[in-house]
């Protein structure tokens, strides 16, 4: 894995409707993923957050969709800042922030690929549009504009869509999916893992197969974990929290042998609201899933 690791920080919270996410950039800090990852002798270079931009209440809404002017803002931002780290020749780790800014993420990291793969640890396929969406939260809907899917402000972020292709799309954990989002992944094939498969299959062979059918057809992966991923019991801090999720422990399994593989080409941690969460457990967890995702192991 790439040695040289730039840390974003990406404040958002306007993809949804529960304040305090905002703040997950700062709680990850505070719960040290810099000295965990500088431990493990990487070159971290921290840039700090992005910016995101406030909403103006007196402005009227331009369409259904949550804070569409200052999501769109931020993830171009977000996208710039990414891009100028992967072209310095970097890994960037992007931290947030609710998952709205995968967005710029992966606007930002996909034009360096032909073919990039995407691992989506999620309890949510995030893949809804504004006609789908009862809420309008873009933060469900980041895996569709990627795919070029959604509003135009949206897919069209950092000059170029979509971003990636539905059969590079890896979904594990999934067990919230709305009808629209069940639709769109037969029409698009989209390998999706759910609960029930990691249940009956285990998380050993989900990753042993999610790694074989990745590394053959992409030249790059980027990791996009949600907290909520984890049931809430592991992880309380989360906006949307779903009962039934991924261990603790599971979860370091998925992540050690993601590092075993030495696929890994880029990485957001997403969902993390100290506001709502246990004397900063699921940041703690969060930087937990770091470490043994860049390597770190007792041996």
């Amino acid at each position: 894995m790439n040695r040289k690791l730039s840390i974003i920080g990406a404040p958002m919270d306007l993809g949804q409707n529960r304040r305090g996410v905002d703040m997950g950039p700062s709680a990850l800090r505070y719960a040290g993923v810099i000295e965990r990852l500088e431990r493990l002798e990487y070159d971290i270079e921290d840039l700090g957050d992005v910016h995101i931009p406030r909403p103006n209440r007196k402005e009227e809404q331009e369409s259904h969709l949550r804070n569409l002017k200052e999501v769109a803002e931020g993830n171009k931002n977000l996208a710039e800042a990414v891009d100028q780290v992967v072209s310095s020749g970097r890994f960037p780790l992007i931290i947030g922030g609710d998952h709205s800014i995968a967005i710029g993420s992966l606007a930002g990291i996909a034009k360096h690929y032909d073919n990039l793969g995407i691992i989506w640890y999620d309890a949510h396929g995030d893949l809804n549009t504004g006609e789908s969406s009862p809420s309008g939260n873009i933060h469900g809907m980041p895996l569709a504009v990627s795919l070029g899917i959604g509003h135009e402000r949206l897919t069209s972020i950092h000059g170029y869509e979509p971003k990636i292709k539905p059969e590079n799309i890896i979904i594990i954990g999934a067990r919230s999916l709305d009808e629209g989002e069940k639709q769109l992944i037969k029409e698009k094939g989209i390998r999706v893992y759910t609960m029930h498969e990691i249940d009956r299959m285990g998380m050993p062979e989900v990753i042993k197969e999610s790694v074989e059918y990745l590394k053959d057809r992409t030249d790059g992966v980027h990791l996009s974990l949600d907290l909520d991923g984890l049931d809430p019991n592991e992880a309380p801090g989360v906006g949307t929290p779903v009962m039934g999720g991924m261990s603790y422990r599971e979860s370091h399994l998925a992540m050690e042998m993601f590092a075993e593989a030495n696929f890994i080409t880029s990485a957001e941690f997403v969902e993390v609201n100290p506001i709502l969460d246990e004397k900063n457990k699921t940041a703690t967890v969060a930087v937990g899933l770091m470490g043994s995702l860049f390597g770190e192991n007792l041996k």
